[in-house]
């Protein structure tokens, strides 16, 4: 009997043993972009490798270093100018995997104007108030590199900070006269008629860049290595998975973001990359230091950790 019970014992520590989770808290955005981490976990694919993974969304991207610096995160899915810009400033954070990317052809963001005010030419930006979900951040960025592609001095436009969530209203409020922003936001403001989808600013990109980059101290990530493994083999499955699959993502999405089901199911949807590039980033350390972002040299190989 005894011997019968220390079995039972052993068996049900070891099924206790394989069934174990880690728990693993990313802070995110509620943006499409993340529909790769976001079907890893209504899939089960991070579940499957042993990952408890908690998605908490935050309302401004740039305030995910700081989460992770005190461990309030372990991971977050910051956009690549925060991530650089937090590098730049001493903070030795690294990338762990990629979510959506941004290349010339892509849909998934753009600045909308108020319905009534008219918009034809670049120029027409002078002077006006720009929402964007974080100063620095990378839709911020890409659209004041578009700017100066066009000509256009960014210094004569007025940004402010705009959490997604609140875009719509102060659009329709007449607060801001445009937002900078990404689906499926973009896609309810054009629906509802509140905004007209006036530019592509991803279209005088010269390479494909990283949109979010998942990341971590490298504290963190160098006393987690299985787990790092874990959500990397995650994300590169489930990113064939969003490629591939349309109303998969779209539901997964829909899991995480607060929109209606028709803004969903209509929204644009982007391009899911796992791997960060060494030349994508670097694509971004010139476009930030050509804006003067950055104070030294970020050297992008010390960025990856394998």
């Amino acid at each position: 009997m005894i011997k019968g019970f220390l079995t039972a014992c052993a068996l049900a520590l070891s099924f206790a043993a394989a069934h174990a989770q880690t728990k693993v808290t990313i802070a995110a955005t509620a943006a499409g972009d993340l529909g790769s981490g976001f079907l890893g976990v209504t899939e089960g694919a991070f579940a499957k490798r042993g990952l408890d993974v908690d998605f908490k969304m935050v309302t401004v991207n740039s305030m995910m270093p700081a989460m992770l610096v005190s461990d309030t995160m372990q991971m977050a899915a910051t956009t690549s100018s925060v991530l650089i810009q937090a590098v730049d400033s001493g903070l030795d954070l690294v990338a762990i995997a990629g979510s959506g990317v941004a290349d010339a052809k892509q849909e998934l963001f753009g600045a909308v104007m108020k319905a009534d005010i008219a918009w034809s030419k670049p120029e027409d930006y002078i002077g006006k108030k720009i929402g964007v979900p974080g100063v620095g951040a990378f839709l911020h960025v890409l659209f004041v590199n578009w700017l100066l592609e066009k000509g256009v001095d960014p210094k004569r436009v007025t940004f402010v900070e705009v959490a997604f969530p609140q875009m719509q209203d102060l659009l329709k409020q007449g607060t801001v006269d445009g937002v900078v922003t990404a689906e499926p936001i973009m896609s309810r403001i054009v629906a509802e008629n509140i905004g007209k989808y006036t530019t592509n600013f991803a279209e005088v990109l010269p390479v494909e860049l990283p949109v979010i980059i998942y990341s971590a101290t490298r504290k963190w990530a160098q006393a987690n290595p299985q787990v790092v493994k874990a959500f990397r083999e995650t994300i590169a499955e489930m990113s064939i998975v969003a490629n591939r699959r349309d109303k998969t993502v779209r539901d997964a999405i829909g899991k995480f973001v607060p929109m209606p089901p028709p803004v969903i199911a209509s929204m644009k949807l982007g391009y899911w990359n796992d791997r960060v590039t060494e030349p994508g980033l670097a694509g971004w350390v010139n476009i930030m230091k050509r804006q003067g972002m950055l104070t030294g040299s970020v050297d992008v190989k010390k960025l990856m950790v394998e």
